[in-house]
């Protein structure tokens, strides 16, 4: 079976500066083939709920397959969405 796709988005800033590595609201990225390309800190977080929804887990209080975090950075608090994309709409990031 082909593991499930994972989105990540940014979907709001709460923070009072700008982001250092220039991402803006609306960005998406491929979990597997872009991590690289988002803030180190951000995937720092994101690495543990990816992790727990493309094993099937899901996380309490949040709506199935998603999870929404926040960048570490206390001066761009970025939010950030994670999806599992398992069916057609997978490979439309």
């Amino acid at each position: 079976m082909k593991r499930p796709q994972i989105r990540i988005t940014l979907v709001e800033r709460k923070g009072a500066h700008g982001c250092h590595r220039g991402h803006r609201v609306g960005q998406s990225w491929d979990f597997d083939t872009q991590r690289g390309q988002l803030c180190p800190m951000a995937m720092h977080v994101a690495f543990i709920y990816a992790d727990i929804l493309r094993y099937g887990g899901e996380i309490p209080g949040q709506a199935p397959g998603t999870a929404v975090f926040c960048c570490p950075d206390p001066d761009t608090i970025n939010v950030f969405k994670l999806e599992r994309l398992d069916g057609p709409e997978m490979k439309q990031i």
